[in-house]
């Protein structure tokens, strides 16, 4: 039978879904290396305790996600090693550069997480209908948000050259999501 709202070549709502738990577990892979990176360079210690306290929790989300692909039978990214490299990377070059820079990282990728989980939420709000999947994406959403509000009040938006380095962060957490939903 036809269906209306789905046009030859969309997704099931199956295969949306299992991209959805591909690009998280990805990012949240990311965001892990990220924090290890950081926290290796960071000399502050309350800066190292922040960034220890976010880690746990993108700890918490990594596990989700991998027990989500488990249980789905969704297959990893195939860019998992490249984050790999890369997440410690970002974490190890802007925490080498100070708290500051370190945080101003956490405030861009936590923005484009933010846009990217909200997105989801629409979607799974309006088409795909999934409420476990959706109550965990909320949650994460929200601890996303606390994570940019404690780099902002640590100061991130005060990195020199802020901007710039913002801007690079963002569009690369922009694009890891684009090749990780696909790849």
């Amino acid at each position: 039978m036809f269906n209306a709202s789905r046009l030859p070549g969309d997704l099931s709502p199956k295969a949306m879904i299992a991209r959805m738990i591909r690009v998280n577990h990805a990012g949240e892979y990311g965001a892990k290396r990220i924090y290890q990176g950081q926290a290796q360079f960071l000399k502050e210690p309350a800066a190292k305790e922040a960034v220890a306290e976010m880690a746990a929790q993108e700890q918490a989300h990594l596990d989700y996600f991998t027990a989500e692909m488990q249980e789905r039978h969704v297959r990893p990214t195939a860019f998992l090693p490249l984050w790999h490299v890369l997440g410690f990377g970002v974490g190890a070059i802007t925490a080498a550069l100070g708290t500051r820079a370190a945080m101003a990282c956490t405030i861009a990728v936590e923005e484009a997480i933010d846009e990217h989980y909200t997105a989801q939420l629409d979607l799974l709000h309006t088409t795909l209908q999934d409420p476990s999947l959706q109550e965990a994406i909320t949650q994460f959403r929200e601890e996303e948000r606390e994570h940019k509000e404690i780099a902002m009040t640590a100061e991130g938006e005060k990195a020199l050259g802020y901007p710039l380095l913002s801007a690079i962060i963002k569009q690369g957490s922009k694009l890891a999501i684009r090749l990780s939903t696909h790849w």
